[in-house]
């Protein structure tokens, strides 16, 4: 299960401007109870997004439900090691998606929140951002 777009308008695109200044658009909960929220702006790759989906299904099994709040919509270019300058862009490399400080990454609903906040301490370290834990009031 690959996490990346059916369509695309264009299949490269420019880096664009940071997105640093941005402010994030899902800063709170909205489909559970606890949540994983992100403290510097950052790229999560697509790999990293499922790595994290799959550990939470893994261990919260039936208890619960996980969503994950972003997409990875932005391809990522590289061009191949030992090949000379000029020729054009290279060809997308990964899909990533471009998440700015303060907004979700993904949600648990359960009734078991000891469970998932002992899950979601373990998969902070699947991810390269600094991350903090975030409940529902």
């Amino acid at each position: 299960m690959l996490l990346i777009p059916k369509k695309q308008k264009y299949k490269k695109l420019q880096k664009g401007r940071s997105f640093n200044k941005v402010k994030p658009q899902n800063n709170h909960l909205i489909y559970g109870q606890i949540g994983l929220k992100v403290l510097n702006s950052v790229r999560i790759k697509s790999k990293q997004l499922i790595a994290v989906y799959n550990n939470i299904k893994k261990k919260i099994k039936k208890k619960g439900k996980v969503v994950l709040t972003t997409f990875p919509q932005t391809p990522v270019t590289k061009k191949p090691t030992e090949i000379r300058m000029g020729k054009g862009k290279g060809s997308v490399n990964y899909w990533a998606s471009k998440i700015s400080a303060g907004s979700v990454i993904c949600e648990i609903s359960t009734f078991y929140t000891a469970l998932a906040v002992k899950i979601l301490k373990k998969i902070r370290f699947k991810i390269s951002p600094k991350t903090k834990l975030i409940f529902r009031r």
